[in-house]
């Protein structure tokens, strides 16, 4: 969906440029319905290159995974705007100049100048810094030499650009953007450059003292990537906003154990590189569960609770740049082979940054698995609009009761689970009755090919 958002935006420019046979601009395409800006990850051609239909163009970085952008049609790539690694581009903010064959390149730069020159929309509208009102009359001579002072900092008649959220930031902390010196295209001041920006005196403060009590520890300040900006924010909203309450339980692993010892060896004679998870399991049993529990299969919309006919799961996949969920489609129709190797598949894809947005988005129902850390028992945060997140542990060899024993217990492989579910529309009945499901079918895997 989102290449083919791409190659359509492309089209459209090169259709107009073949109409007055002219170079133009090429804009950062909105990947996504809820990307607002992006980054450029690498340009796949270089100034003058000509490119076919179904080219790679660039890399575009969004809030989730890296995209790849192919053109339409022929053309040249006259002009590179946005160079490898900017980041912050508003959507809709010129990154290159593009033409066809034939066309003069020879306006390309002057072009490009004018375009990185230019606001974007929401830029436009972003309000003005209100000025200050002029003194009174019988104000005292020192007050109106210092507001002339204050007026001499910025040149008149020269222009600042700078991003809506910087120039928010800016008149929130007093910071005069005539002094702070933008990182972005074409020097444009960015979010970055206000929070750095510090004042004479404040410089001047912020020397280190001599005693050795005023030193500061060593320290190194890591950039902040969209994806994590996102998780960040998304995950904040959802801890604040959604009533979360938490169910916990024991499975005992005995069985799915001894039936994944089985058919491993099995799938080891067909292929070597075949093998099931104890994940696949927890993924097979989640599908089960919701089909006999719906209410739980849900989102909450505002005006109405949407039931969901089939379980889409997404993943919890840890990556390098942060948490990432990819969607295995309709779980509950598919057998335990299927499962992991879509799932492997999409876990490979989360890691390289090759994810594209129908694969990680519009997921019902979350499973976090920490298992494979070592990690007993946890908490998960629901990832709105969702209902539920399912966090699973470490399956550990535990002492039970066991009547019929002579010892009158046993050891057996437990693992605990954690439901997070939002009590708008999972009420605690029905969390619990979910859960008692899902429990079942991990005790009782057979179950599975029923």
């Amino acid at each position: 969906m989102a290449s083919a958002l791409a190659r359509t935006i492309l089209a459209r420019r090169f259709h107009v440029s073949a109409s007055r046979h002219a170079l133009s601009k090429f804009a950062m395409p909105a990947m996504s319905p809820t990307m607002t800006e992006g980054g450029i990850a690498s340009w796949k051609k270089k100034e003058g290159e000509s490119f076919a239909a179904g080219d790679v163009l660039l890399e575009i970085e969004t809030d989730k995974a890296t995209i790849d952008v192919e053109a339409q049609d022929d053309g040249i790539l006259a002009k590179i705007i946005a160079q490898d690694g900017t980041k912050n581009i508003a959507v809709g903010s010129p990154i290159a100049i593009v033409g066809e064959e034939g066309d003069d390149l020879s306006g390309a730069e002057q072009l490009a100048a004018e375009a990185a020159s230019e606001k974007p929309k929401a830029e436009e509208k972003a309000p003005e810094t209100p000025k200050s009102q002029p003194a009174p009359e019988k104000k005292e001579q020192k007050a109106e030499t210092s507001k002339q002072e204050t007026k001499s900092e910025l040149p008149t008649g020269d222009r600042i650009f700078a991003s809506p959220i910087a120039k928010k930031i800016a008149l929130e902390r007093g910071i005069p953007l005539a002094k702070v010196k933008g990182s972005g295209p074409n020097g444009r001041i960015l979010r970055e450059d206000v929070e750095k920006y510090q004042a004479p005196a404040a410089a001047a403060s912020a020397t280190p003292s001599t005693s050795p009590s005023a030193a500061l520890p060593e320290y190194t300040d890591i950039p902040v990537t969209n994806m994590r900006r996102t998780i960040g924010s998304r995950l904040t909203q959802s801890k604040q906003e959604l009533p979360h309450y938490y169910l916990t339980v024991d499975i005992n692993m005995d069985k799915v154990l001894k039936l994944r010892e089985v058919f491993n060896k099995s799938l080891a004679e067909k292929d070597k590189s075949a093998k099931l998870s104890v994940n696949d399991f927890v993924l097979k049993a989640v599908g089960c569960a919701l089909a006999d529990v719906p209410e739980a299969n849900s989102a909450w919309l505002g005006e109405v609770i949407r039931q969901y006919k089939k379980a889409d799961i997404s993943v919890a996949v840890a990556t390098p740049t942060g948490l990432i969920t990819p969607i295995i489609k309709d779980v509950g129709s598919k057998g335990l082979a299927s499962i992991s190797a879509e799932g492997k598949a999409l876990a490979k894809k989360a890691r390289d940054g090759k994810l594209q947005p129908q694969e990680y988005q519009g997921g019902t129902f979350t499973v976090s698995n920490l298992g494979m850390f070592g990690i007993s028992h946890f908490t998960a945060i629901i990832n709105p609009p969702q209902s539920c997140i399912l966090a699973v542990g470490a399956t550990q060899a535990t002492l039970v009761p066991a009547p019929e024993e002579e010892r009158g217990f046993k050891v057996a492989q437990i693992m605990k689970v954690t439901l997070s579910a939002d009590h708008r529309t999972v009420d605690g009945a029905v969390g619990a009755r979910w859960l008692q499901a899902f429990k079942g079918y991990l005790e009782n895997p057979l179950t599975f090919m029923l």
